[in-house]
């Protein structure tokens, strides 16, 4: 059965992802530090597919912050793995090379 808050798209996906971390200012935190962004170069970065690309990722990397993000938003993990194809493009190990 599909929920109807589940985001259709990547770009729909990356903005939830982006939505929850403002919301959660630890993990934000965290993750603009790993990625070098600053706070004040949020609304220029959402624009940069590498940039969308690395925060799908940070949260992929670790499982129980990508539940946490699945359960809060009502979005199943699957649509994270599809986005972050989306914007990061096929890898060596999609077989899609």
């Amino acid at each position: 059965m599909k929920n109807s808050s589940i985001p259709a798209s990547a770009e729909e996906t990356a903005i939830a992802v982006l939505s929850w971390l403002a919301g959660e200012p630890d993990m934000l935190g965290r993750f603009l530090a790993l990625s070098g962004t600053r706070p004040d170069h949020l609304r220029q970065a959402i624009r940069d597919p590498a940039f969308m690309a690395g925060m799908l990722d940070f949260l992929m990397a670790h499982e129980p912050t990508l539940m946490a993000f699945c359960a809060a938003s009502g979005t199943e993990p699957e649509a994270v793995v599809r986005a972050s194809h989306h914007y990061s493009g096929p890898t060596l190990e999609s077989g899609e090379y």
